[in-house]
């Protein structure tokens, strides 16, 4: 026999549940789905997949309308990529060989540029801010280059490092006091 305790009998509820990816979503109503073929009630389903009742009732009419599928949800959320996947590849390769390759003056991806290169390519207008989307969505990451002055002497500076930078570090000259600490070995 199962015990009562306060955990089984109050769950805790989101006030506004996240929102789910659309896989996961689809995934949630199919379960529903299978949860109506098996003869439970709206209220049930909506108390185990945790929804409304109004959204239980709501898959409930399309479940008996279209079956399985009628919950099953479109293919594909949201408006169509202009950009088909041979096109994409093409900007893939072009970014791949670099900003210099195409005409700019430094090696330097912008979201500006690459928006211009996708039309150059493919003829397809993208505004700069929703270039970051696209970007993101085939898993290109920002990559911030190294600050370094263009002028950079190297061996100026190891030969600052090896003989200015001891002398205004400053060091403990021979004979010189030892610290003040009552830890030190050089008190001692």
């Amino acid at each position: 026999m199962r015990r009562w305790s306060w955990r089984s009998a109050h769950r805790p509820r989101r006030l506004h549940p996240v929102p789910l990816s659309p896989k996961a979503a689809r995934r949630r109503r199919l379960q529903a789905a299978r949860l109506f073929a098996q003869g439970l009630s709206q209220a049930e389903v909506a108390r185990r997949l945790e929804v409304s009742r109004q959204t239980a009732s709501r898959w409930h009419a399309r479940w008996r309308q279209g079956g399985r599928a009628g919950l099953a949800g479109p293919g594909r959320w949201g408006r169509p990529s202009r950009l088909s996947d041979r096109d994409w590849q093409r900007v893939e390769r072009a970014l791949l060989q670099g900003a210099e390759a195409h005409g700019f003056d430094t090696d330097l991806w912008t979201l500006p540029r690459i928006a211009v290169v996708i039309w150059w390519l493919t003829g397809v207008s993208y505004h700069p801010g929703h270039v970051w989307w696209l970007l993101r969505r085939h898993r290109w990451s920002p990559q911030r280059p190294a600050r370094r002055a263009s002028e950079r002497d190297e061996a100026e500076i190891a030969r600052w490092r090896a003989e200015e930078w001891p002398r205004i570090k400053g060091g403990r000259q021979s004979g010189a006091r030892g610290s003040a600490s009552s830890t030190s070995q050089a008190r001692r």
